[in-house]
């Protein structure tokens, strides 16, 4: 304090003494104000981010207040000439000084050095090397929907939410039944990063969620005209910041649970030990409606499930500059298919001539594990880089009610499936040139993928059954796929237009699989500071999207001739990758009062659409093309962020279509096959109007919060000439904290999903690629308790002699 007053003191004398030029500056007509820019380094010339800087006057007065950037600089705008002092802060550092004259005509330039208050400590360079990775990634061109851990610990069921239901609060996010979600009127297509290192997409990531947002410090959803970086799932890409035991120490216990039979216990536990940092977290659930069932009422048939999740995640600094990390993880999913009854019989089957349809006790059972090596560090004081190596094993077993599969459906299919993915990803970021970040690296992985299929079926002769005994069809296939990818761009900020940023770059993608095919694909995007509060933004992207082979059908269709399971169409087309061009432009503006607000618009072109359906009772999504398609829309969303409360609301218009079915033919009825091919028909996917909203509010301790989302309804109806009607589901909770004598911190939650009770249904059973009804939750309660073990967690820096 006392060298703060001196400084201060300091700076009102030569401010005095400076009084005249200053008024005669003034005078001059330099109003418009200087630029005061610079940076922040460590003892070792390291640029530090996240820095508070004051800027003030001679009498004391804060003028402006600014943080520093990943690369540790720093601007203010639009200062009137004079003298000022600013102070730089930071957790971990000593408070930096320095005085700086602004003179007109001429911008002031300054460096400051922060010394930290201890020698360089592990967790200090650790934390270092985990923002480096951000100097990587790219975000120009597209929007950009964050996720902070204290936003989804404000909905209604905190970090029990599902991953899915996160990331419907950004606009333009529709749901569907079995935890999918759709961006911007796409199928899946939604590529994951942990860390900034892509997972391959497994075949289970539609119906069971790999991804606890239990693990996560940050969420991120990136849609639009991607840079260049970003390769193959394009619909949007979900990049997961981890906890790490550096920030996440300690460890706690929670009990959630409540109607429907749900009972979820979980844990996590973080820390450090000289070089290493560790965190691990799990949870299992079990609930009495696992999936969306064909039923309206709040108890589902047959329709429980058993969840077992685990992740964790470690790094060991080998120097200074360099970590070497380990994230690992795993999902196993039982789920028991929820049944229908009242169903009439279609099929005779031998010795069983009556059986309910409510009693078909269909299962599918989904294991996926995941783990990356990762090292990452500094080349030179310019250069960061990471490389990676991957791994993904997935299965999936669907397991058939024998007796009612065959007749109700014809056909009884014992399914297993396998994915077996490995890769290398490596990315290099050099900020050494002015005014230019570029980047570049690669990606290689090869894939190999198991399809059996043991499908007892009836005999039959034109489509009627001619023998009520059924046999045995084996169609095992097995496919393997290399993809190699490779990019270079440019983060351009010209020094005549500081206000612009362009990222431009292009990327080469070369498919060896089901096809081979490759492509060049270029990226532009721009950025635009308007004003000071308003920001826009356009961009271009070509994508090249490859078939998710874990989902192919592989069926041989010969096998199938005269039996209950023969299609009516004999054609099957190998699947080809999309193709598409992809232009994104959008408004942003910061408001007063902590509001924000922002328009984005986008529109696509595909040649060789790729969709995906459920053609039959297993639940396997089964990919295909449309010779042609078109995705537009536009959205709208709103933030506002106060010291106690937090809203957003979001809108969306959009449209996706696709015409003339150019593989797997033999999913469709003749009747669909030739009016697809001369219209432009709605994908199942498609909904029109999309909201979501949301309110968190603190008060005395206690948070309450409500989220909901709106629908207009998906599509239904011959080759989806129709669509359901809409709906509004409206959740709420309220959670409090507490710390009881010898017991420690304890966190109470309860949580109403779907408050209103509205019953409406996802999916009606018909559309294309629809094979039965879904119906939304019912309205439940649930509550939790989470309690922080004190032994534990670290006693706070003031309790420490």
């Amino acid at each position: 304090m006392r060298r703060v007053a001196g400084l201060m003191l300091g700076l009102w004398v030569m401010q005095s003494l400076a009084t005249g030029v200053v008024a005669h500056a003034a005078a001059s007509g330099s109003g418009s104000g200087q630029k005061i820019a610079g940076s922040v380094k460590d003892a070792l010339g390291r640029p530090v981010g996240d820095v508070s800087l004051v800027l003030q006057a001679a009498d004391g007065k804060n003028v402006a207040q600014v943080k520093t950037n990943d690369h540790g600089r720093f601007e203010f705008h639009r200062i009137a000439p004079g003298l000022y002092a600013i102070l730089a802060n930071k957790s971990g550092f000593k408070t930096a000084t320095a005085i700086v004259s602004v003179k007109p005509g001429a911008p002031a330039q300054l460096d400051l050095a922060m010394a930290s208050e201890a020698a360089l400590s592990v967790n200090v360079v650790a934390k270092r090397r985990s923002r480096s990775r951000s100097n990587i990634n790219a975000e120009t061109g597209g929007s950009v929907y964050s996720f902070s851990q204290k936003a989804i610990q404000q909905l209604p069921q905190g970090a029990n939410t599902e991953m899915s239901q996160v990331l419907l609060q950004a606009p333009g996010v529709a749901q569907d039944s079995f935890g999918q979600i759709h961006i911007r009127g796409e199928h899946a297509d939604v590529q994951y990063r942990i860390n900034g290192v892509e997972l391959p997409e497994g075949i289970t990531s539609g119906f069971s969620q790999s991804f606890s947002p239990r693990f996560a410090q940050s969420i991120s959803l990136l849609v639009g005209a991607l840079p260049a970086q970003y390769g193959y799932q394009t619909a949007g890409v979900v990049q997961i910041q981890t906890k790490n035991g550096d920030e996440a120490t300690g460890g706690d216990i929670d009990m959630y649970g409540g109607q429907r039979g749900t009972l979820e216990p979980s844990f996590e536990y973080g820390g450090t030990r000289g070089k290493l940092s560790y965190y691990a977290t799990g949870f299992y659930l079990q609930d009495d409606r696992g999936l969306e069932p064909p039923t309206a009422g709040p108890v589902a048939i047959h329709d429980t499930t058993h969840q077992g999740n685990g992740f964790s995640y470690l790094s060991y600094l080998l120097n200074p500059t360099t970590k070497l990390s380990l994230i690992s993880g795993f999902n196993v999913s039982n789920f028991e298919i929820p049944a229908l009854p009242g169903q009439p019989q279609v099929f005779s089957l031998a010795g069983v001539p009556v059986f309910p349809s409510a009693d078909i006790t269909d299962s599918q059972l989904e294991e996926n594990y995941y783990g990356v090596l990762a090292l990452q560090g500094l080349i030179t004081r310019d250069l960061d880089y990471q490389v990676e190596g991957f791994s993904r094993y997935s299965t999936l077993s669907f397991n058939p009610g024998p007796n009612g599969d065959l007749i109700f459906n014809g056909i009884a299919s014992q399914i297993f499936r396998s994915d077996f993915a490995n890769g290398l990803q490596g990315d290099l970021a050099y900020h050494g040139w002015a005014g230019h970040t570029i980047r570049s690296g690669f990606y290689f992985s090869g894939e190999r993928a198991e399809l059996d299929n043991h499908a007892l079926v009836f005999p039959a002769l034109d489509g009627a059954q001619t023998s009520d005994v059924p046999f045995q069809v084996i169609d095992n296939h097995a496919y393997t796929q290399w993809l190699y990818g490779v990019y270079v761009q440019d983060e351009w900020k010209p020094a005549l237009l500081p206000k612009l940023t362009i990222n431009y770059g292009v990327r080469f993608d070369l498919y060896d699989g089901l096809t081979r095919a490759d492509q060049a694909s270029p990226r532009a995007g721009a950025v635009y500071q308007l004003f000071e509060k308003t920001t826009i933004h356009a961009a271009y992207a070509r994508y090249f999207t490859p078939p998710p082979l874990e989902a192919v059908s592989g069926a041989d269709l010969n096998k199938f001739i005269n039996t209950t399971n023969q299609p009516a169409v004999l054609k099957n087309d190998n699947i080809a990758p999309e193709r598409a061009h992809y232009f994104d432009a959008g408004i942003t503006q910061a408001l007063p009062y902590g509001f924000s607000t922002g328009i984005d618009s986008y529109y696509k072109m595909s040649t060789d659409l790729l969709d995906e359906g459920q053609f039959g009772p297993t639940l396997i999504f089964t990919p295909f093309n449309y010779a042609k398609g078109r995705q537009y829309g536009v959205e709208f969303t709103n933030s506002l962020t106060r010291s106690a409360l937090s809203a957003y609301a979001n809108f969306a218009y959009g449209v996706a279509q696709g015409t003339k079915i150019v593989s797997d033919q033999f999913l469709f009825s003749p009747a669909e096959l030739s009016y697809i091919s001369s219209h432009y028909v709605f994908l199942d996917h498609d909904q029109t109007f999309t909201a979501s909203a949301g309110i968190a509010y603190t008060l005395n301790g206690f948070v309450f919060s409500v989220d909901g989302v709106y629908g207009s309804g998906l599509r239904s109806g011959f080759a989806n000439t129709g669509n359901l009607p809409f709906y509004i589901q409206v959740d709420a909770g309220v959670t409090k904290a507490v710390v009881l004598p010898r017991v420690g911190r304890v966190e109470a939650r309860v949580a109403v999903i779907n408050m209103g009770d509205d019953i409406y249904q996802i999916r009606n059973g018909s559309g294309i690629g629809v094979f039965a009804a879904q119906y939304g939750p019912r309205r439940a309660l649930y509550g939790g308790l989470k309690w922080e073990i004190p032994w534990l967690h670290p006693a706070p820096p003031s309790a420490i002699q």
